[in-house]
């Protein structure tokens, strides 16, 4: 089994996760594509990262991504770093003719992930970013469906992403509501999410309309090193500016005709981590929530007229993924899993010199779509998205 030299930028919340999925992954996937090397994680200090190598067992650790970068025993950079620093790193590791992949979503504006597309695609390197949720087996499980024709012709496709854990004003400011670092509020951290679903179901979006809205001007500074998300602090401190949406929500047209809304909320109490869609054709529907991650509600035109109605499936071995994850249905799929399938694919390409999707094309259509969603929510107009990777974006 070929070992995979891995360097992860970034030891915080995703670095764990991602931390996770190299360990755990030749467990599920056995045997395994390539034996993942945690071999150095870098943070942005000596402390952070070598806090970051003890906790989630990497063998080193570094300051200076660009020292990792360079050095030629890596194979793979893993980039899980806020969203302004992807396109300086990722650029630098394509033509170092590393491996990448990256956190979502892929850069703050398109003009950013449109170049690490371009330099990606000139070093002819396998890459991958990290929209794990078409991952989770319900989803790959209605892929299935639609591919098979079981709903007929698609018409329309709804899709949420709403939660709760800044809907407190006095929720601290985290970077990721700042324009500079994450480019974009609710559209970027989770309407992306939202929008790689819609692309990889249903085919991509040409045209959205939009209101895009800020509810909440300011937030609590935040007095340590570590991002916070969620929580509420006093607010008896100083207060620093938010410019970036807090919400947004779209009606959007897909180039094969079905139309489509699509709704992205961090301020909608009760509501986790909220992830659904509904999909209707013409020979049927299906519905998912990630809150329920494990079912899948499908509804079949050809049902008995007093048996008409939707159904629950519940994914396990015989679904998606099934055969290398739990061996009872509904025994339990969590976000870690996804993950741990993400890997096991990304580094399977790495290996077989193949490609994997969502790649750095997927991410640049997807940013395109968001960049679209804030031009009409400033403008109040339909905006076509551009089709600039044509046939190297992938949906399937």
């Amino acid at each position: 089994m070929q070992d995979i030299n891995i360097a992860m930028i970034g030891g915080g919340f995703m670095g764990k996760a991602h931390s996770l999925a190299y360990a755990a992954m030749p467990m599920f996937f056995w045997p395994a594509p390539a034996r993942p090397i945690k071999k150095i994680v870098v943070d942005a200090t000596d402390d952070l990262a070598r806090t970051a190598a003890e906790r989630y067992s990497w063998e080193g650790f570094s300051s200076s991504w660009r020292d990792v970068v360079n050095d030629p025993s890596i194979d793979v950079i893993d980039i899980a770093t806020p969203n302004n620093l992807h396109a300086e790193i990722a650029i630098a590791a394509a033509e170092a003719g590393k491996h990448i992949i990256c956190e979502k979503p892929l850069a703050p504006t398109a003009e950013e992930a449109g170049r690490m597309y371009e330099a990606a695609k000139k070093a002819g390197i396998v890459t991958a970013v990290a929209f794990n949720y078409r991952r989770t087996p319900a989803v790959a499980l209605a892929k299935k469906y639609i591919e098979e024709g079981a709903i007929g012709e698609i018409l329309n496709f709804r899709g949420t992403y709403l939660q709760d854990w800044s809907a407190d004003p006095n929720s601290p400011l985290s970077w990721r509501f700042q324009k500079s670092i994450a480019g974009s509020g609710a559209v970027g951290d989770i309407g992306s999410h939202v929008v790689d679903l819609a692309r990889y179901l249903v085919g991509e979006i040409s045209e959205v309309t939009s209101v895009v809205s800020t509810f909440i001007p300011d937030r609590p500074l935040q007095s340590s090193g570590f991002d916070a998300l969620g929580g509420s602090v006093k607010n008896d401190g100083p207060r620093g500016a938010v410019d970036v949406d807090d919400e947004a929500m779209s009606l959007v047209r897909f180039r094969s005709g079905a139309v489509g809304s699509i709704e992205a909320t961090r301020n909608a109490w009760g509501r986790n981590n909220f992830i659904t869609f509904e999909i209707h054709g013409t020979e049927g529907s299906i519905f998912f929530n990630y809150e329920n991650r494990d079912e899948l509600q499908v509804a079949f035109k050809g049902d008995p007229a007093d048996r008409r109605g939707f159904r629950t499936v519940y994914t396990g071995p015989n679904t998606p993924y099934g055969e290398s994850l739990w061996p009872i249905p509904a025994l339990g799929i969590g976000y870690g899993e996804t993950k741990i399938i993400e890997a096991h694919d990304f580094l399977k390409a790495v290996v077989e010199g193949g490609t994997v999707s969502p790649n750095f094309g997927d991410g640049y259509q997807a940013a395109l779509v968001d960049d679209a969603i804030l031009e009409s929510g400033r403008t109040g107009q339909w905006v076509k998205v551009a089709d600039a990777t044509g046939a190297d974006a992938e949906h399937g």
